[in-house]
This record gives C-alpha cells, structure tokens and sequence, in this order.
C-alpha cells in the first residue's frame, strides 16, 4: 500500500492518485539534500529525528537513544502521554538541525521524548483502529459544543495510537472558558482530552483545497509560518482593495501578498515623495497609479479623462519647479509602446450559411396565439376555443369541409350522396341504347350533404334558363346481327 513515487508505506495508502501532493505522503514535505552526503565523524551526527503525524498535518521531534537508522516514511512508535503513539519518519540527518534552529528548539532539551523501536504489526493495527473514530468524535463533539452555546469551532480531532489521548483542535475569536465541555468530552470518550487553539490559516491548511492560483494552498504544502498579512501590502503593489479577491479560502488575506513585497519595497525607492499632485498652467494634474517595473506615472486632469504617463526625471523636474513658484506649460507625457503586439479579432466566418428564423417566429407566434386563446386562423383550430365553438352556431362557408375537426363529444358522422331532384321538368329524358355496350351511363351528379354542426344554408343556384323545344326522334333501325364466321359485314337492310 505504499506510495509509487517514495516508496512509503502509509497504513492508509496514498490517496493522491500518483500525485503525491495534496493529502498524501509530501504533505509538508522537506527535502533532504544532505542524505547522501559522507561525514567524517559519525559520533557528531544529530540524534534527532523529525515524526509528522496524520498524514502530516502535525511534526514533532523525537530523540533517537539507540542511533538506529530510520529512513524517511518509515513508520516508528514513539513515547506519549500514558502510552505510546505512531508517526511516520519525515526527516533525519544532519539536516535536522537547521530544523530545530528555525523552531527555536534546544538540541538537548529534556522536554524531547523518546523513540522506542520501529512500528510492529500489531502497533499498526491499532493506529488503524483509533483513526477510524475520528470522523465520528468530530461530530459529536461539535454537537456537544453546540448545546453549551460556545463560541468555538472544533476543527480537527486527533487520537492517540493506543486510544488514551484525544486532542481537540478549535478555532474561537475571543477567550473561551470550556472546562465544563472537558468534563463532557472525557466522560463521553473515555480519553484524556487535551484542547488546542489553531488560528483561521491553519485550519485551512488542514482542511486542504485549490487556491485561486490553481495550486495547492501554500498553508497545506510547505508554509509552516504565518505572518501578518495587512492591507499595505496590497497598496504597494497597486492592487485594488477588493475583499473578495484579495481573501483566501481562510476569510483572511492571502499570505502570497507578502512574497513579493519586498521587490516592490525595492522598486519604489526611487520614485519621488510627495507627487501626489503637480501644478502646471493649464491646471493641477492628480496622481492615478504608478507603474513601477516602467518606471511611469500617471497623471490624469479635472477637465480630461485622459491618463498621461510621465517619466521619472519630468516629475522631479515639475516638482523642483513647483518648489520655486513656476509652473511648466506642459506635462510631456512619454508615449507608451506595448510589448505585446495587438490581437487581431478573427472575422466572423457563416460556414453553414444564412438561417431564417421567419419560420420560427411564426410558430412561436401561432403557439403563444394559441395559448391565449386568440388564434388567428379562425374558431376551429387551437384548443382554447373548442368550448367556444360549440356555442358559436354553425360554420360559416359552404366551401369548408365538414368533418376536419369533429366537435368535442360528436363523432363525426358519415357522408350520404342523393342525386339532383331540382332538374327541370320539361327536359327530356335522353335514351341509351341497351344494346350498345360501349355507351356506359352518365355518371350523376354528386351532392355533399352537410352534418348536424354544419350550416344548411342553400348553395349558390345558376338563375333557370328557358327549356329548349322538344326534338322529334328519328326511329332507330334495327340492324341484324354480325356474322362472326365471316369477315364479310352483313348486308344492309332495305327499307
């Protein structure tokens, strides 16, 4: 279960997924430089070594009595408060040292505890077991501090390898008396209960997370010390005091405001004191921002919204002037060159082609027509007035067809044809030959009778036109039947 890229075996495994960085084995990491380097006297090496615990959120430093040699990620059980506890060997050499002299510890304080032998399976074990209670004592134990209406926030619960000790990481604002909720943590946890105030950037680095930068917060990878972070610092590098933009995911300035203050510091010697305001004939001109890698001013006018850049040696030449009484005429602003050549917009290319949205505004239109009950095809199309159109009477037109939307609760009802009974009287009836096959019957004329829902109104008639005389008919003459056998036609009869 150790991790790829360092060969340590956390009983955890390494959750970084290859990474190595956030949460797993080079969490506050140091390198060692100084491993591989030979010494001439072994005796003078240091004989302590640097622990971190809880996949290092915490060191301390232990003294090694028996001059074995530990490597890095090794885990060893060290002497704690009534037992023992495990930790994992982060740093050991000679480079431990300059450790204790940045922490301002003594190398033969008595005050260090002991290693007592490299961690057995069975130590292992029982850090495992202990570790698993702390997401469930972090719980109650917020609770519990809840209902004493404390002004606390528990951050972090740490228990001991062997399960006798428990610390309790909190975060307040102001003094906090909480001897009765010792009494309760004890009683509820059967631990010795150790309270131990953390500020805002160090819970954040236990936390853990993505800084604005895209990397890991600074406080949960290398930075051990946290200084003071104010609000000058961000004036000195022109920075606009906005809150937001300036807090970290602590609710306090960023702590990578102070890493390059001291280069502004530096820079800002040889601007000028006291240009906050030049006067010149035309009218005073008020001090904007400074560029300091350009070396620039700029200075802006009441009567114009135009920032005029001016080098160094024109401010302290108006200033010297100013001093004496006289005003220039000009400010003889430098022209500013960009660096960066300018960005051409890419023209707008139509690959597909032109689409209209004609046909789509008139469906969106026919929609919202529809929904609001005034559609503009007429009384039978929508569904907001079919209850109107059965109280509307009957269709208007002879020329609409009957039966495209049947009215709600009537089925549609068929189509019945009659022939024409209005002919004239006086028109003779026409003969058809019966014998002549190839003279079929007139096809009749069809009328469309109208439904129950549909207006009965009479069509449109033609105006009568005047009955044409009878004709005489000419007798029809028989004639006798076609020989079939023969070719020949059949003779034609006399009269």
């Amino acid at each position: 279960m150790g991790c790829g890229s360092c060969g340590t075996g956390t009983p955890n495994g390494c959750k970084s997924n290859g990474g190595c960085s956030t949460g797993g084995c080079n969490r506050m990491n140091v390198h060692d430089w100084l491993l591989n380097l030979p010494f001439s006297d072994p005796e003078s090496t240091c004989k302590i070594i640097e622990v971190s615990f809880n996949q290092g959120s915490r060191k301390d430093f232990f003294r090694n009595p028996t001059l074995q040699y530990f490597e890095k990620g090794e885990f060893v059980t060290l002497e704690g408060v009534s037992g023992f506890d495990v930790g994992e060997v982060s740093l050991s050499g000679e480079l431990v040292r300059m450790q204790l002299k940045k922490r301002g510890v003594e190398e033969n304080s008595v005050e260090i505890k002991r290693v007592l032998r490299r961690s057995s399976e069975m130590d292992i074990a029982k850090l495992k077991e202990n570790k698993a209670r702390e997401a469930e004592a972090l719980v109650r134990s917020r609770a519990m501090a809840r209902t004493m209406n404390l002004q606390m926030k528990i951050a972090e619960v740490e228990f001991q390898a062997d399960g006798k000790k428990a610390t309790f990481f909190y975060t307040a604002d102001d003094r906090v008396d909480f001897r009765e909720l010792i009494r309760m943590y004890a009683g509820e946890f059967k631990v010795k209960v150790e309270m131990r105030q953390i500020g805002a950037r160090q819970e954040a680095g236990k936390v853990g997370g993505i800084g604005s930068c895209g990397r890991e917060l600074c406080c949960s990878t290398w930075l051990t010390d946290f200084k003071s972070v104010n609000t000058t610092a961000a004036r000195y590098q022109n920075l606009s005091i906005n809150q937001t933009k300036l807090s970290g995911q602590c609710g306090r300035l960023k702590c990578c405001l102070n890493y390059e203050l001291d280069t502004y510091l530096d820079a800002l010697q040889h601007f000028p004191d006291n240009a906050d305001v030049l006067y010149i004939t035309r009218s005073p001109a008020y001090l904007v921002k400074k560029d300091i890698f350009k070396n620039l001013m700029w200075y802006t006018m009441p009567d114009s919204s135009k920032h005029y850049p001016l080098a160094l040696a024109r401010v302290k030449e108006i200033l010297r002037l100013n001093a004496e009484g006289k005003k220039p005429d000009e400010l003889e602003p430098v022209e500013v060159v960009s660096s960066k050549p300018k960005e051409v917009e890419p023209e707008f290319v139509d690959v597909v082609g032109q689409i209209s949205l004609k046909s789509l505004e008139r469906n969106s239109r026919k929609r919202t027509d529809r929904e609001r009950g005034n559609d503009r095809r007429g009384p039978q199309q929508g569904e907001g007035n079919r209850n109107n159109q059965q109280n509307a009477g009957p269709r208007q037109g002879p020329n609409q067809r009957a039966g495209n939307q049947p009215v709600q609760g009537r089925p549609p009802q068929e189509r019945t044809e009659k022939p024409i009974q209005n002919a004239p009287r006086n028109a003779p009836a026409k003969q058809v030959n019966p014998n002549n096959r190839n003279n079929p019957q007139p096809p009749q004329k069809r009328v469309q009778r109208p439904n129950d829902n549909q207006a009965q109104t009479p069509p449109q008639q033609r105006p009568p036109q005047e009955p044409r005389p009878p004709q005489q008919q000419r007798p029809q003459q028989q004639r006798p039947p076609r020989n079939r056998n023969t070719d020949q036609p059949p003779p034609e009869a006399k009269e």
